[in-house]
């Protein structure tokens, strides 16, 4: 579980990047911070990775307060971000057993496989060096070394940036093997009809959280127009 309570964070005084900002994400659960640039999404991402500090506020993995015990919060959370950084000579699956290695674990060739094909990369990619991989593969395997850990919590930052289409679809219909492993997903991201994957969507713009939507609801409303007037007001 991913949990925000009263969140605000302040670079300069005066300015707060986020403001007064909860919401949860259950395990099992994808949940979407939806907003433009400057909204305070990655802000707040960058709190559960301890990267920022709260100015007020929390931010927990499960149980566990980041600020106060920021190793053992990253014990059980994985982060992909908007550019996964691979080793380009290496394969994907070379990659992954490497990634996999460094947390302390041992994957053969046929269970790095298999992660891979969990987390949707074409099998035609699994052998190829990463070099030459689209960036939509590349998010791919970051997703593989997510499940290789089995963590309980993920994040994803921006992860359908600079893709097509087809690729972005099937980035999120990737997540779903991160849900139905129990896991609760954060992502944050701009783009409005990737949304619609999520069981729950929070609205940020200027560092607020201004709306937030069940799965249920994103399926029975206009989501742009919803957007719009969250926003805009």
């Amino acid at each position: 579980m991913l949990t925000v309570e009263h969140l605000s964070v302040s670079y300069r005084v005066g300015t707060l990047a986020v403001d007064d900002v909860s919401f949860r994400v259950d395990d099992g659960e994808i949940g979407v911070l939806l907003g433009a640039n400057g909204a305070g999404k990655t802000t707040t991402l960058n709190c559960f990775l301890d990267f920022v500090r709260p100015t007020r506020g929390e931010v927990r993995v499960g149980t566990i307060v980041v600020a106060r015990r920021p190793l053992a919060a990253k014990r059980d959370l994985a982060f992909v971000p908007e550019q996964v950084t691979l080793y380009g000579t290496l394969t994907a699956r070379e990659n992954l057993c490497y990634f996999a290695r460094l947390n302390g674990e041992t994957l053969s060739a046929r269970a790095a496989g298999e992660l891979l094909e969990r987390a949707g990369l074409p099998a035609t990619a699994v052998d190829r060096p990463v070099r030459t991989c689209s960036k939509g593969m590349r998010q791919k395997v970051g997703i593989a070394i997510a499940l290789a850990r089995r963590v309980r919590n993920v994040l994803l930052d921006e992860p359908t940036s600079g893709l097509d289409p087809v690729a972005a679809r099937e980035l999120v219909a990737s997540l779903d093997a991160l849900r139905a492993l129990g896991c609760a997903v954060l992502v944050t991201t701009h783009d409005l009809p990737r949304a619609r994957n999520a069981d729950r969507v929070f609205v940020m713009a200027r560092g607020r959280l201004l709306s937030s939507w069940s799965g249920t609801e994103l399926r029975d409303r206009d989501l742009e127009a919803a957007y719009v007037r969250a926003v805009v007001g």
